[in-house]
């Protein structure tokens, strides 16, 4: 008879030292195939699905849904013809000792002595708003206390009452998991911004000329995630991102993508974008665009980066404030075209067409002179586009 082995909380990026276990996909005594779902792990990044790597059945689960767990700590058991990668992956990065010796939450049952359960991000939300858990009746399975628990009860204290028939839309793992991380990002994060306008007549013009001369699309997006990586090549003080007491500096250039998606908000990382073409860049962002809303993004395309880009200029926004992503330095807030009249050389009216761009940062990493610096860097590139046609040397 085949023994059984752990599934540990994988390690899912750099500096993931926890993870939500947010929703188990199967139960005690399953049997689970090879690609199968098995559970939904939130980290600070995004919702991750966990797929089994092999067939196999389903022992015990050590761990409920809602529990946060340390990397590396065993979450379940199973049988299977090979082990779970995240087991084998983890086990070379955590000591043997603390992926044995990991206190797991104990099963409490609600209301029990005056005790309760509730999610991580229920508590959280209770403690910001003043709100007593024992005072709430939770949703959740035997009465775990949810999120949309304790906001329903924060709106009841502030007095808003639903109109007749109105109903509360439970949000799904995925747009928890960005609104938990986005939350702790303004939270822990010591923002602060700088902000220009390009003049990108240039750039429009020469777009133009390259969409007119072939069947692959240029994008404004494009040219932007293409000049935020290359002025992200010549500036190494802005590739590197803070972990817990320290500066880590990142071995390629890779760009964040925020992207749209009927799921939620995702920001899939463009990988060595700083040694791409606009050519390059174009095809490789598109594609993993295209994957971001097909939702077949793989584990690796959610890591890596200092830096993410935020287009919403195709909504008529004049600037953009964003939100730093988690594990991440800056992201640029990308806002719409405006045509207006600047002074020309000699004080004359002149057409100019602008570009709103906003560079949110964190200040343990950069301050304002390299933030300014960066900026301007990306400037530059915009300004002086046909640079971003052939390989960086």
């Amino acid at each position: 008879m085949q023994a059984s082995q752990n599934i540990v909380m994988p390690k899912l990026g750099l500096t993931m030292i926890e993870g939500l276990l947010a929703e188990w996909k199967v139960k005690a005594g399953d049997w689970i195939e090879a690609g199968q779902i098995i559970c939904v792990v939130e980290t600070e990044k995004i919702a991750n699905e966990i797929e089994a790597p092999a067939t196999g059945k389903m022992i015990e689960i050590l761990v409920p849904s809602g529990t946060t767990v340390p990397v590396g700590a065993a979450i379940a058991t199973w049988t299977a013809a090979g082990t779970m990668a995240a087991e084998s992956e983890i086990a070379a990065e955590v000591p043997a000792d603390e992926l044995s010796e990991v206190a797991m939450a104990p099963r409490i049952e609600p209301k029990a002595a005056g005790r309760f359960i509730a999610t991580p991000l229920a508590r959280r939300l209770g403690r910001q708003a003043g709100i007593d858990l024992a005072t709430i009746s939770g949703s959740g399975p035997r009465g775990r206390i949810k999120a949309a628990d304790v906001i329903s009860a924060t709106n009841r204290t502030c007095g808003q009452v639903a109109e007749p028939g109105a109903s509360f839309e439970q949000a799904d793992s995925v747009k928890l998991a960005v609104a938990r991380r986005l939350t702790g990002a303004k939270r822990d994060i010591p923002h602060f911004y700088v902000a220009m306008d390009a003049e990108v007549s240039p750039l429009l013009s020469l777009r133009e000329q390259l969409n007119s001369a072939s069947d692959v699309r240029i994008s404004l997006t494009h040219i932007v995630i293409c000049a935020a990586a290359r002025a992200l090549a010549d500036s190494p003080e802005v590739n590197r991102i803070w972990h817990e007491t320290g500066f880590t500096k990142l071995a390629t250039v890779d760009v964040g993508i925020a992207v749209q998606t009927d799921r939620g908000l995702m920001a899939p990382v463009l990988k060595n974008a700083g040694s791409m073409s606009l050519d390059e860049v174009t095809s490789a962002s598109t594609a993993l665009i295209g994957r971001s809303r097909s939702g077949q993004l793989a584990l690796d395309d959610l890591s890596g980066g200092s830096l993410t880009v935020s287009n919403v200029g195709m909504y008529n926004v004049t600037y953009l404030t964003p939100i730093v992503n988690p594990g991440q330095t800056a992201i640029i807030g990308v806002g719409s075209v405006r045509e207006l009249f600047r002074p020309g050389a000699h004080g004359e009216p002149t057409l100019k067409r602008e570009l709103g761009l906003v560079m949110a940062a964190d200040h343990r990493v950069l301050d304002g002179v390299s933030a300014a610096r960066y900026l301007n860097r990306v400037l530059h590139y915009l300004q002086n586009p046909a640079l971003l046609l052939r390989k960086p040397q």
